[in-house]
């Protein structure tokens, strides 16, 4: 068991993973991580490509007797979701990811760790500076904005390969073979707001909603883990009822891809009002600490007086269409999967409410395994947005990964791991966009899968990388390499 970072960092996998972690890399700041990325290609003599995307395309030549083995493309892309929790002075934009070992899981320092997909970067990288592990010809693409808009992987030429077999590397339980994946669209809805002058002989008040779980919106989301923002949505709905308030901002969530940990609104009260507001809402957080104590048990309602910082306040009319946006947008599963058993075939996550200087953004991330199904939930959510007067746009639309029975990638990795471990692999698929949707749609032919380590919690500040697992994955990477010849 490794004791130290220092310790760790002596193989080879640990060791890039600890230098790109000294990089900030969080999706929409990929220039410095692109740069490191062609200055190590450069250095290790290889054919690099950089594209307009920041996407790196880096090629390595066969080892020797390899000379005729299929081409293969390594895949996992450089961008990180960047969560962190309440009070961590930490600069995504700037500041190094501290890492820290406990017990066999490396952590990062109250923000994510980039394990996803990190490790993918850290495995590419220590195969393309090897000098002794057999392997046949190698086409490593690192890609862009995968946590995002997945524009990097949309961005690749497909003239830059000619590999027709994909190992991806953003997979994250051991043991297993990724075979299919979702597809999935990003609607960004937006209202605007009528403002309207703030009462006198009114305090301002902040409500608080925190202490959740949290994580991934597709892996996580059968969970049923509670989403901030829609907890937020069910309090202030009902407050509106009980309280005379005005709502001057709300906020929850960072990244539409994330289960939304917190949320917070900041209204307008009369003082006369504190009290009853007070008891309403700790008869919500026994609510909410009652539905959800099998899945956040942390969950807590705050609510605390504060400066107001404006004279403004939202005007009926937009406070309405708010509090109904929260209410009435799709969140959680939306079905299962009939083919795979405990397989969610399609979900929607409410990620992200931002308040602005003139309008109220909605951000939601769809998911299915069945284009139309995808398309039926985002007419859903565009229906409603509009009917309650916001736009909606879509900013990333990427297509489903198929299942291909007939693959001989993976037969062939079926066929290492019961050579390497004595046992059969179990072959999955998963409720997460994974890029190969984007290349196999981009390259004709192509065959892929997907494998990874464990991780855990990924996309919240207590995600977390096992060590051994990561090691292993490592091995068995490197001897189904070997056997492609």
């Amino acid at each position: 068991m490794y004791k130290s970072i220092e310790a760790l960092t002596a193989h080879t996998v640990f060791h890039y993973f600890a230098e790109i972690s000294k990089i900030p890399r969080g999706s929409g700041n990929e220039r410095a991580i692109s740069n490191y990325l062609v200055e190590f290609a450069k250095a290790q003599q290889l054919e690099v490509v950089q594209d307009e995307a920041l996407n790196v395309i880096i090629k390595k030549a066969a080892t020797k007797g390899y000379e005729q083995a299929p081409t293969v493309i390594l895949q996992g892309h450089m961008d990180m979701v960047c969560e962190k929790n309440q009070g961590t002075i930490h600069d995504f934009e700037t500041d190094p990811i501290q890492l820290r070992i406990i017990d066999d899981m490396l952590y990062a320092t109250d923000t994510t760790l980039g394990a996803d997909n990190g490790i993918a970067v850290a495995y590419a990288l220590a195969l393309l500076a090897a000098t002794d592990l057999p392997h046949p010809p190698l086409e490593v693409v690192i890609t862009t904005a995968e946590e995002t808009t997945m524009g990097g992987a949309i961005a690749v030429d497909a003239e830059h390969f000619n590999g027709k077999l994909l190992i991806n590397l953003d997979s994250g339980e051991d043991g297993k073979l990724l075979v299919s994946s979702a597809g999935g669209v990003h609607l960004t809805q937006v209202l605007p707001i009528e403002w309207a002058q703030a009462p006198s002989e009114h305090a301002a008040y902040r409500i608080h909603i925190s202490g959740l779980q949290g994580g991934h919106s597709g892996i996580d989301i059968d969970l049923e883990r509670g989403n901030a923002n829609k907890l937020l949505g069910r309090l202030l709905h009902d407050l509106t009822a009980q309280v005379n308030y005005s709502l001057q901002q709300l906020n929850g969530g960072l990244q539409s891809n994330a289960i939304p940990r917190e949320a917070e609104a900041t209204i307008l009260i009369p003082v006369a009002q504190v009290e009853k507001m007070k008891e309403i809402l700790g008869s919500w957080d026994e609510v909410y600490k009652n539905e959800l104590q099998l899945s956040d048990q942390g969950v807590a309602i705050t609510f605390e007086e504060r400066e107001s910082a404006s004279h403004k306040v939202f005007s009926e009319h937009t406070k309405e269409y708010t509090i109904t946006s929260l209410l009435l947008l799709p969140n959680g599963v939306q079905g299962m999967s009939r083919g795979i058993k405990g397989l969610v075939e399609s979900s929607t996550n409410l990620g992200v409410v931002e308040t602005t200087d003139t309008e109220v953004r909605f951000e939601n991330e769809i998911r299915s395994s069945v284009k139309s199904m995808k398309k039926a939930i985002a007419t859903e959510v565009t229906t409603i947005a509009r009917l309650l007067g916001s736009t909606v746009t879509v900013d990333k639309d990427y297509p489903e990964w198929a299942y291909e029975p007939t693959s001989k990638l993976k037969a062939l990795f079926e066929q290492t791991y019961r050579e390497k471990y004595e046992e059969d692999i179990e072959v999955i698929a998963v409720h997460a966009g994974i890029e190969c949707g984007i290349f196999t749609d981009k390259i004709p032919g192509l065959d892929a899968v997907s494998i990874g380590p464990d991780m855990f919690e990924i996309h919240t500040p207590n995600e977390h990388l096992s060590i051994p697992s990561t090691i292993n994955n490592w091995e068995y990477l490197t001897y189904t390499l070997e056997k492609i010849k």
